[in-house]
């Protein structure tokens, strides 16, 4: 059998953002893509194999995508895809991921984001697959403590989401694992806040129900289909008040897996080993409506309510070591984000739904 990658969350945003850079930048032409998700966050129309992303990146690329509908917690249906590929590496993306909604139901998510790892690693072990890319977030820092944040700034204190709390907990199990066992190679990826829209303008973001995120918030209000976005808190420590994340182009983002799976042709090279994937630069919620109207002509009214439980003022990335070790850097504007995410949703006013 080809060797494989294995893409677990892989109909989800970021993670079929990946499957078509890995396709597109034809990482080997002799490797398989496999990508397993439970379609707790993807869509699938009625009479459909795969779920519209993966569909919609095999029309792109001309490409096959193995497709399995299964919950990374179930080990026997996880041991059929290792049985039925030859697993080489696996891309970790699967995860509930909501800081607000993390705060209403911590179970949850700690059950779908350290059981469902913890089971993994127990299969790929099993199997014998020892390389990982991990889907982490800058939610580990925690409250900054110095800006803008590097990988040396400490992890686990202060966490204000069970959400943080569990990519924290999962890189360190991840640690312990690599210490453990010096077969293991994992590559913690801890992203900033991931934007836009593969520049067709056939694959995007499109969360079900409200967004949880300010960009797919602001593009829904833009497009018609939410009245008006809530701005969660005005009076931060900010210029404006609003508060200042780090925006990635989902792209630039993508492209950055895409290096991290060749680092594991290096020799010599194992352990683990956590990366920022930002651009660092910080906008404010304002700032980002404000781009966003003169990148779509369309207004974007906005209502000032509450902070959310688990927000914090700001966050912003240091990406020196991405440059170094990941030969990578951010490539794409806060236009570029703007206009592929109106792009995506302008003409997928319903998301994967829209025929």
């Amino acid at each position: 059998m080809k060797p494989s990658i294995l893409v677990t969350g892989g109909a989800g945003y970021v993670g079929s953002h990946t499957v078509i850079s890995l396709l597109e930048q034809q990482i080997d032409s002799e490797v398989d893509i496999v990508v397993v998700d439970n379609l707790s966050n993807a869509y699938k129309a009625e009479g459909h194999k795969k779920p519209e992303p993966i569909r919609v990146i095999e029309e792109l690329t001309g490409k096959a995508i193995h497709f399995y509908n299964a919950d990374i917690r179930n080990a026997a249906a996880l041991g059929t895809i290792f049985e039925n590929h030859n697993i080489d590496c696996v891309i970790h993306f699967a995860a509930l991921k909501a800081v607000g909604e993390s705060v209403q139901k911590p179970l949850e998510y700690y059950q779908a984001n350290i059981t469902g790892t913890c089971t993994l690693f127990d299969v790929m072990r099993k199997y014998g697959v020892y390389k990982l890319v991990y889907s982490s977030s800058c939610t580990v820092y925690g409250e900054p403590e110095t800006l803008p944040l590097n990988e040396s700034h400490p992890t686990g204190r202060g966490l204000t989401s069970p959400y943080g709390k569990s990519k924290y907990f999962c890189e360190e199990i991840m640690k312990d694992i690599c210490r453990s066992d010096k077969r293991w190679t994992v590559i913690s990826l801890r992203y900033f806040n991931p934007v836009g829209a593969h520049r067709s303008g056939r694959i995007g973001e499109d969360p079900a129900g409200i967004p949880n995120n300010l960009m797919p918030f602001i593009a829904q209000v833009a497009v018609g289909r939410l009245k008006e976005l809530l701005v969660f808190g005005s009076d931060y420590p900010t210029a404006d008040g609003t508060g200042v994340r780090d925006y990635i182009h989902v792209e630039d983002l993508a492209e950055g897996h895409v290096k991290a799976i060749k680092l594991f042709q290096q020799p010599g090279f194992g352990g683990f080993h956590a990366v920022n994937l930002g651009t660092g630069t910080g906008y404010s919620v304002l700032q980002m409506v404000e781009a966003f109207e003169e990148a779509s002509g369309r207004r974007v009214p906005y209502r000032v309510v509450g902070r959310r439980d688990g927000d914090i003022a700001a966050n912003y990335a240091d990406v020196a070591l991405a440059q170094r070790l990941l030969e990578w850097h951010a490539t794409r504007t806060l236009r570029d984000m703007c206009v592929d995410t109106w792009r995506w949703q302008s003409t997928h006013p319903d998301g994967f739904k829209t025929t």
